[in-house]
């Protein structure tokens, strides 16, 4: 940040000190979960690969064997 009034123009406020303690931990938070949720999506991506190559390598299903048909009972 420059620290200069030149730099930082003349009417631009001056951050207090607690301003800048907030901005820097606001940042150092970002930061983490910006890397915590590219790390979950290269792990959900990789195990969306993985899962769709057991899929094309496992053999189909067997199909079902038919159930016989009831008979419904007539009334009399």
């Amino acid at each position: 940040m420059p620290k200069t009034i030149e730099a930082r123009g003349v009417f631009a406020p001056t951050p207090s000190r607690q301003d800048s303690k907030a901005n820097t931990t606001s940042t150092v938070a970002r930061a983490i979960l910006e890397t915590e949720v590219k790390q979950r999506e290269a792990k959900t991506a990789r195990l969306r690969a993985l899962r769709l190559k057991m899929e094309a390598e496992a053999p189909p299903p067997a199909p079902k064997a038919a159930k016989p048909a009831r008979k419904r009972a007539v009334k009399a």
